[in-house]
């Protein structure tokens, strides 16, 4: 019996590029890559119906337990990472449905959260548009060297974030929920309170995994401490931050600036009007988005499918 597969949100159209998905045809599968995001549940529901299996990148496509109520042919779902806060893994238990993970890249979201705050530092966007435009040198930036890093969440790649400051000669501190002094010492800050860290710091970057404990997490009240001179950087989940605060802020001048790779909504709408606010560099949830991730992610992924429609599953997230 066929069993049909579907690739979601190949946005690149590279989902063939970095995995030998023909080959699953010797296993029966039949695949099929969708390359633009759905418009909402209904349409996602549509889609999907008849399909058996799913790989699912990242975030892109949500599966909560009413979604996968409506998907009864569903019998695997792949998500690329080992943690995917848009699946509902107790749901698909009780559904039946096996969930899997692949690995994924140490190196690709802390790297493009230092990106993104050169970029800031230095106005690269603008000064490219402008020189493309016939201009020569138009604005200002200020260097990184002697500033004061506030590291919001020093994980595996808050550490990183740290690391890298220091090696700009910035002075770090961070704060997290269960931080201790001797864990932020090893990654070459100095702990902090919540409210010192926005107070203190030149530049904010949020490093904290989304759960109903961190959702709003960084407020007007935050924003304020940051000030008209300090930098937000979110590389970790739009709804960390509010979104409604952080716009105040940009448009009334109490907040420096921001460098977002995240969004409440993703893809970014159009007509949102982060588009047109001040004092931002924004990237569309590019942190994962390299070749070496990319291989990972669906090389594993594909190793997930064929080792599930043989029987042997691997990576398993559900029990």
């Amino acid at each position: 019996m066929v069993q049909h597969l579907a690739i979601l949100d190949d946005y690149q159209a590279v989902a063939y590029d970095y995995a030998p998905w023909a080959e699953l045809a010797d296993d029966g599968v039949d695949v099929t890559v969708f390359t633009e995001p759905f418009a909402g549940e209904q349409e996602t529901v549509d889609a999907l119906r008849d399909f058996d299996i799913i790989m699912a990148m990242r975030e892109r496509t949500a599966f909560d337990a009413g979604r996968l109520r409506q998907l009864p042919k569903l019998k695997l779902l792949v998500t690329t990472g080992m943690a995917n806060a848009a699946i509902d893994l107790i749901a698909a238990q009780e559904q039946g449905i096996t969930v899997c993970g692949t690995g994924g890249s140490a190196a690709a979201a802390p790297e493009l959260t230092w990106a993104l705050l050169l970029a800031f530092a230095r106005k690269v966007p603008f000064e490219d548009q402008r020189l493309r435009a016939g201009h020569w040198q138009s604005t200002v930036g200020f260097e990184l060297s002697g500033k004061t890093l506030g590291v919001l969440g020093l994980g595996n790649i808050g550490s990183k974030i740290a690391g890298y400051a220091k090696a700009f000669g910035m002075e770090v501190i961070a704060w997290s929920p269960h931080l201790t002094e001797e864990t932020a010492a090893a990654a070459g800050a100095r702990k902090v309170s919540k409210e010192a860290l926005f107070r203190e710091a030149d530049v904010v970057s949020v490093h904290v995994r989304l759960s109903e404990r961190s959702r709003g997490l960084v407020g007007e009240d935050e924003l304020r401490l940051l000030g008209p001179k300090g930098v937000l950087v979110n590389t970790a989940r739009g709804p960390v931050v509010g979104e409604a605060a952080l716009l105040r802020g940009l448009n009334e001048g109490w907040l420096g600036g921001a460098a977002l790779d995240v969004y409440d909504v993703e893809p970014l709408p159009a007509d949102h009007p982060l588009l047109t606010a001040p004092r931002t560099v924004l990237t569309p949830h590019l942190g994962y988005v390299t070749a070496q991730s990319y291989a990972r992610f669906y090389g594993e992924a594909f190793e997930d499918v064929r080792a599930w429609v043989r029987g042997n599953p691997v990576r398993v997230l559900t029990v």
